[in-house]
């Protein structure tokens, strides 16, 4: 990504080729969004979109990198790293389990992995500024609870994943695979509260 990064040219028009290119390749996927597609919904010429990107990947991989990094931080945004491991732990895994599900989470998930084996890299930038982001605050707030005594924790990267992976449960593969019945609130819910309930059996003290 440093490398992708350092070609970005900002500009007047950055964040309008921005949102263009966000709204074909979330429509058409990365193979069927056209140069002429995304400068139309953009407003601007190619000429001006080449001049801020000069090939649709570099485009799309800052797309996945903005874009990404933004919803990551609202899904995992802990405002308060002093309340109670269940009262923030909840909190984080419905805003999670809210991103998988979202359209847009789906939607790139999608297009990484069917763009994978030819371009690396587009994986590599979703997890990078998404899921890769969402750990490293996880991290954060484990180790914080873990000094005070309320979680107790060896492995923080391990546990940050584990939690990751439990707010998944069933209804990431739903959103996937079954489209047409998509996930209720309460699946969300449900979810959200039995990976708490199980992480907290797994690392919770009783000062938790």
């Amino acid at each position: 990504m440093a490398t992708a990064a350092a070609k970005v040219k900002r500009g007047r028009k950055y964040d309008q080729v921005l949102e263009g290119a966000r709204t074909v390749f979330l429509r058409d996927g990365f193979e069927g969004a056209s140069v002429d597609d995304i400068a139309r919904e953009a407003g601007v010429s190619k000429a001006t979109l080449y001049s801020y990107f000069p090939d649709k990947r570099l485009l799309f991989l800052e797309v996945a990198r903005s874009e990404c990094a933004r919803q990551a931080a609202s899904a995992i945004e802990l405002q308060d790293m002093t309340a109670p491991p269940r009262d923030v732990l909840t909190a984080a895994a419905r805003r999670l389990a809210g991103f998988v599900t979202s359209e847009f989470g789906q939607r790139m998930f999608r297009i990484c992995v069917a763009e994978s084996d030819r371009f690396p890299e587009l994986g590599r930038a979703f997890y990078e500024s998404g899921p890769l982001l969402v750990r490293q605050r996880l991290v954060s707030y484990l180790r914080a609870a873990t000094a005070r005594g309320e979680l107790q924790i060896d492995d923080f990267d391990l546990a940050a994943d584990q939690f990751a992976e439990l707010c998944k449960a069933d209804i990431h593969a739903r959103a996937i695979f079954a489209r047409n019945g998509g996930c209720a609130a309460r699946d969300i819910d449900r979810t959200s509260a039995g990976a708490v309930d199980m992480f907290l059996a797994r690392y919770g003290t009783r000062q938790a």
